[in-house]
C-alpha cells in the first residue's frame, strides 16, 4: 500500500487481504498456489504475495505452509496415520517438501515428532495442545 492510497483503499485491501487469508485457512488441505488465491481476488499473484507479506509479515505460500504444518501436528499427535498419510491429508504433494518444510518450522522430523508428542501432550485437552505445540517461525521469539 503506497502513501497514495486512501484510508478507504486501505480498509478494502485488507479486508481482500483477509479474504485470501480467510480461504487459506478454511481450504488448506486443498492444492492452493499463489496463482489461484490471487485470481480469486482479481490481483496478479506477485501483487498479491507483496500486498500479504506486508499485512501479515510472510507471504502466502508460507502462512499456507504453516496452517498445513499446524494440521500435520495435530494428525500425528493422535498417531492413527502414518506421515505419508498425514503429508496428503494435509494437500501437500511431496512427502520430501513437506518432511523438509516441517522440520524447518517446528525443529524435527515428522516421525521423530510423532513419537515424542504423543507422550508429551498426554492427558492435555486438544486445544491446550494445539497452543503448546504450536510452529515457531525463525523471526519469532519462543
Amino acid at each position: 500500500m503506497t502513501s497514495r492510497t486512501t484510508p478507504e483503499q486501505q480498509l478494502r485491501n485488507l479486508a481482500t487481504l483477509r479474504r485470501v487469508r480467510d480461504r487459506i485457512d478454511r481450504e488448506y488441505a486443498q492444492p492452493l498456489d499463489v496463482e489461484a488465491l490471487a485470481r480469486g481476488v482479481h490481483m496478479s499473484a506477485g501483487h498479491l504475495s507483496r500486498e500479504f507479506r506486508a499485512a501479515y509479515g510472510e507471504s502466502p505460500y508460507s502462512y499456507l505452509m504453516t496452517r498445513r504444518v499446524e494440521r500435520a501436528m495435530t494428525l500425528l499427535r493422535r498417531g492413527d496415520l502414518s506421515v505419508t498419510e498425514v503429508c496428503f491429508a494435509v494437500g501437500c504433494a511431496s512427502l520430501g517438501t513437506f518432511s523438509s518444510r516441517f522440520t524447518e518450522l517446528v525443529g524435527m522430523p515428522p516421525s521423530a515428532y510423532r513419537r515424542l508428542a504423543a507422550s508429551a501432550t498426554a492427558g492435555m485437552p486438544p486445544c491446550v495442545a494445539k497452543q503448546v505445540t504450536r510452529p515457531v517461525r525463525n523471526q519469532e521469539a519462543r
